[in-house]
């Protein structure tokens, strides 16, 4: 995917969504994977040309794994004029060595959150920008449907009502193989997730599942998206692209 493409499919979401306003701060959650670094580059190039002004915080939360550099994420923040935030964590030696939990996603994914909205609010952002995309989406429904026995699925803005922050999604109109192409193409820093539990997840199972359809009916994943946006997500959104 080029450039050009990326930008156009961020900014229709942006708009039809009304994700940012004048005067926003806008806090990116990198977590150093091709989807937030591709999510980095599309809102720091978009910011030259919307009409709306806005700034960019890029926001790494680590978990405490010591076997990470961040340090060419921060070269790619600098190139990019954006200021860049690494939040120090342990969060990796309460979920897989004081807890042992053979589950951890769950927990993670919380301390995670958590840490990430304080620093949010010390940095006076008022939204939080996450890459999740078309794939994400279709994940979450089919995990909510399969674990938990209910079709649910999150929206392209999200209003946290404990803290009073904005979470917005400008993904939501791209596929995952999209950023692969992206990634690709301007052969981003790409920080690999050191996480025993990656690669054997609940998601990771879902993700196949999902493909193994699309591959056995082309065309499905694109038709399972405008159903989850047309009905689940939210009835009257503007039409699935």
């Amino acid at each position: 995917m080029k450039l050009q493409k990326l930008l156009s499919l961020t900014r229709q979401a942006i708009d039809d969504y009304r994700m940012i306003g004048e005067g926003d701060k806008i806090a990116i959650g990198i977590s150093g994977g091709k989807d937030s670094l591709t999510l980095l580059y599309a809102l720091s190039h978009l910011k030259t040309f919307y009409p709306k002004r806005f700034d960019l915080v890029g926001i790494t939360v680590d978990v405490g794994f010591s076997n990470i550099d961040f340090s060419r994420i921060q070269d790619l923040c600098d190139s990019l004029q954006i200021p860049y935030h690494i939040i120090r964590t342990q969060i990796a030696q309460i979920v897989f060595d004081a807890r042992e939990d053979k589950n951890p996603c769950s927990l993670c994914s919380r301390m995670r959150k958590g840490a990430m909205n304080e620093a949010v609010r010390k940095l006076g952002c008022n939204k939080v920008a996450f890459a999740h995309h078309k794939d994400d989406l279709l994940e979450s429904m089919m995990m909510s449907l399969i674990f938990e026995g209910r079709l649910h699925t999150f929206s392209p803005v999200t209003h946290w009502d404990r803290t009073d922050l904005i979470l917005i999604r400008p993904f939501i109109y791209m596929f995952e193989g999209d950023i692969k192409g992206f990634v690709r193409e301007m052969n981003l820093p790409i920080v690999k997730n050191p996480c025993p539990a990656d690669g054997s997840t609940k998601r990771e199972y879902v993700k196949k599942v999902i493909n193994q359809l699309n591959h056995d009916h082309p065309g499905s994943k694109s038709k399972m998206f405008r159903a989850v946006m047309e009905g689940i997500v939210n009835p009257d959104c503007p039409p699935a692209r």
